[in-house]
């Protein structure tokens, strides 16, 4: 199998740099609690453009319209010392210095060797992606967003990661559908301006002070030789499956109130099957992390659809006895639980001992050996397969390497209507177990 080579990387920058008009952009709590993590990585697989697409450059010059409108991709993050108090500040600089482009081929794979059966990864895929190992802090020098366009013997692969204190999902996929519209159709002026979060807690000043300490980047791996090796698989969840998860869902709940939405059940079927399998003592806690997106559950509600990171990463916590020995249906109500219980009070009680307990930014996600937690990413809300450059559609989704730990699950729309993919990191051995569990895959689509 070939490699993937990168032939060129330039920088793009929007067209009109002052559109801008240099907006400085403060940062939350919210903001501030991923200064440590990877930048989040995903990547759309596309057929082969005819010859006379001019892909490359089509590309670059739609991507130059598209950071006119969002702006801040195109900035950089600037650090501020604060030597009356050993601190540093942050905050974004949409000073117009522009995303990072990669041009890379890989003339020996094919879309057959992406879309492997059984939804295995080939090693190969990691090259797909760029920038590897950069962390939310290396924007002060790296760029806020970097892309990787692979030309392969008879497809695209569009890679990319973007630094999550400016945007999160819901941000970065509306950016995606935006450029993919400017590609295809060659225009911009139809598209709205862009609206900042402009969402502050009363009482918190800023710019935030963060300890020098915790500011600082950590070493470039916290894996250790001893700690097994982690895969990465995709269990597909059809539409039928969904309907099924969430009928046993309700018929163990036994409550018509109570609406379980298509990812709670999943998640749910995920976090118990993966649990069992982990080796973990009965008395030991397990968690189920959930990025809540938080712009309508904020007092006054933002726009659904306002440029910023409004994520927070709610966790559900109870021991390994209790989510085993309760059915599907109880694990998925504490998930729905954690969900609604995301208040105005509750957010604002977060980000006040947030600021007053500036600690643990540095243990990242790679600290978590046991699989005792399980974090769930992304969203299959996100409409991945609308996004047509002026070539087709995509016809498969990826999430990249970073942030991976065991439990990690990304959670992207089925290529078919109603369906979910779960793209699942775990200890191989517990993957072994998994894919032996004929209770777990009464669930899940294999082929």
């Amino acid at each position: 199998m070939g490699y993937v080579t990168v032939i060129s990387s330039s920088i793009v920058r929007p067209q009109n740099t002052n559109q801008s008009g240099q907006t400085k952009i403060h940062l939350t709590p919210f903001d501030l609690s991923f200064l440590q993590i990877d930048y989040p990585t995903r990547g759309l697989l596309f057929p082969k453009p005819d010859q006379d697409f001019h892909l490359i450059s089509r590309l670059k010059a739609s991507l130059s319209l598209a950071l006119d409108i969002y702006f801040p991709f195109a900035g950089r993050l600037v650090k501020t010392d604060n030597l009356e108090d050993n601190t540093v500040s942050f905050f974004i600089h949409c000073d117009g210095s522009g995303a990072r482009f990669n041009h890379a081929e890989a003339k020996s794979i094919s879309v057959s060797d992406l879309l492997q059966p059984h939804g295995c990864f080939p090693d190969f895929t990691k090259h797909f992606f760029p920038a590897d190992d950069l962390k939310s802090s290396d924007g002060v020098t790296e760029p806020l967003l970097v892309i990787q366009v692979t030309e392969m013997k008879d497809g695209v692969f569009i890679g990319y990661c973007y630094n999550h204190m400016v945007a999160d999902g819901v941000s970065m996929w509306r950016f995606l559908h935006t450029w993919s519209e400017i590609c295809s159709s060659g225009l911009a002026s139809e598209h709205s301006p862009l609206v900042l979060k402009k969402w502050f807690l009363k009482g918190i000043d800023y710019p935030i002070h963060i300890p020098v300490s915790e500011a600082k980047r950590p070493p470039p791996s916290c894996e250790l030789s001893s700690v097994p090796i982690t895969k990465d698989r995709v269990f597909r969840f059809s539409k039928k499956n969904i309907s099924d998860l969430k009928a046993k869902v309700n018929s163990e709940v036994g409550s018509t109130e109570m609406k379980i939405s298509s990812l709670q059940a999943v998640s749910a079927h995920m976090w118990r099957s993966i649990i069992r399998h982990s080796g973990l003592s009965r008395e030991k806690e397990t968690h189920c992390k959930v990025a809540v997106d938080l712009r309508q559950k904020v007092s006054p509600p933002l726009e659904k659809d306002c440029f910023g990171n409004m994520i927070y990463n709610a966790q559900a916590t109870t021991t390994v006895e209790e989510l085993l020995d309760h059915g599907l249906g109880w694990a998925a109500m504490r998930i729905n639980k954690l969900v609604s219980s995301q208040t105005n009070e509750k957010l604002k009680s977060f980000a006040e001992d947030w600021v007053r307990n500036v600690k643990n930014l540095k243990s990242g996600l790679c600290s978590r050996k046991d699989c005792d937690t399980l974090l769930v990413a992304s969203s299959p809300r996100f409409d991945v397969y609308n996004n047509d450059f002026g070539w087709g559609k995509p016809i498969g989704v990826q999430g990249g390497p970073g942030n991976s730990f065991s439990g990690k699950l990304a959670l992207f729309q089925g290529i078919e209507e109603g369906s979910i993919d779960v793209q699942t990191t775990l200890w191989s051995d517990i993957l072994v177990k998994l894919l032996a569990d004929m209770e777990f895959l009464e669930h899940v689509t294999t082929e």
